[in-house]
């Protein structure tokens, strides 16, 4: 009767332990993982001349989301914008969470007639070749590239780099390609506060749309006392499928440049003499001629310079020697019954100034 008690006792046991936590049975077995890569969520594709370039990320983890380990293999197709996707790169393998890149040389028939929308796709396989699909589409323009850009030409002025090149026939925009060449440091001082200068992109963009055939464009974007390097692109912009498309020509030869700054301040304007008579009974020495004009707006200007003379004499600078910062002047050194003819010119912080202003002429009259 105890044997018999116990058993039922440990019967009992189990029966709550089963209901508790199993009573250690194993549960339903679980699908073993096919180990296949997630699938490529940003690729992107961009035509220079005959040659389409596609970059994407590579996952890290599988569609159970375990990490991948190993090199994992991809295979690349194109579809045009009728018909399947046909190969156009396999064989490849590259690293889980790497930057990926291909390029795939279009052949002769991409690259004849007009513009047609191309698109790409990256399919990722594990070992025994399956996946969990294809990759987003990056879209592409096939068709004839644009002829490249000719004997481009670059001049400094005071507004910024002149870009010159010979118009071609098809009109297409112009991409400049910048790249500065003087870039700061790291751990080089700079001016720090809400006033300090941004810091300026090593390489840079810009799209000329607006009149390409006139072969010329001004990038005011510079910054005096760097120097750059241009390149530039034929570009055939289309709208399709509601995407902007671009089909780009070769770059051109790298042509450099030095922006220094050697150009003077703007020629002060509205410049006016006015002579002032001493007052009844006051000295002879109170007269005098008062001068304004225009200031000047420049971001370097050092003050202004005024020059005198009287006719048919010589320009006498007769402001001190340092720039005066105002724009006015007062003469006290005139005398009655005398013309004078005054001129104005601006100075910047390097010591480069600009020609005289226009003339003004003021007589001190006797009372």
């Amino acid at each position: 009767m105890r044997a018999s008690h116990t058993l039922g006792s440990v019967a009992l046991g189990c029966a709550w332990s089963v209901a508790l936590l199993g009573c250690g049975t194993p549960g339903a077995p679980q699908p073993p993982s096919l180990n296949l890569p997630d699938r490529v969520t940003d690729l992107a594709a961009a035509r220079a001349g005959d040659l389409v370039t596609l970059t994407w990320t590579m996952p890290k983890k599988n569609t159970d989301k375990l990490l991948l380990k190993g090199n994992v293999a991809a295979r690349v197709c194109r579809r045009e914008s009728t018909g399947g996707c046909e190969p156009a790169g396999a064989g490849l393998e590259f690293a889980p969470g790497a930057t990926a890149t291909y390029t795939d040389r279009l052949p002769p028939a991409l690259t004849t007639g007009g513009p047609q929308a191309l698109t790409y796709f990256v399919e990722l396989t594990n070992r025994r070749g399956r996946s969990a699909g294809l990759s987003n589409g990056a879209m592409t323009l096939a068709g004839e590239a644009p002829g490249p850009v000719a004997d481009l030409r670059l001049e400094v002025r005071k507004q910024g780099v002149v870009v010159n090149w010979t118009p071609d026939r098809t009109h297409a925009a112009i991409r400049l390609r910048r790249l500065l060449l003087t870039p700061r440091q790291p751990g080089a001082e700079t001016q720090k506060g809400p006033l300090a200068p941004t810091t300026e992109a090593r390489e840079q963009n810009l799209l000329i749309e607006n009149a390409p055939e006139r072969g010329r464009a001004l990038d005011k974007t510079v910054r005096f006392g760097e120097s750059y390097e241009y390149r530039a692109q034929h570009v055939i912009r289309v709208e399709m499928e509601n995407h902007t498309l671009e089909l780009e020509g070769e770059l051109s030869a790298p042509v450099r440049v030095e922006v220094l700054d050697i150009f003077p301040p703007a020629v002060p304007t509205g410049l006016a003499a006015v002579a002032t008579l001493p007052e009844p009974g006051a000295a002879e020495a109170q007269t005098s001629i008062d001068l304004s004009w225009q200031p000047d707006s420049e971001a370097d200007l050092a003050g202004y310079i005024v020059y005198r003379r009287e006719d048919g004499e010589e320009w006498q600078r007769i402001s001190p020697v340092q720039p005066v910062a105002a724009p006015a002047f007062h003469d006290a050194h005139v005398e009655t019954g005398r013309t004078y003819i005054y001129a104005v010119s601006a100075i910047d912080e390097k010591g480069h100034e600009s020609a005289k202003s226009a003339e003004a002429r003021e007589t001190v009259r006797n009372r």
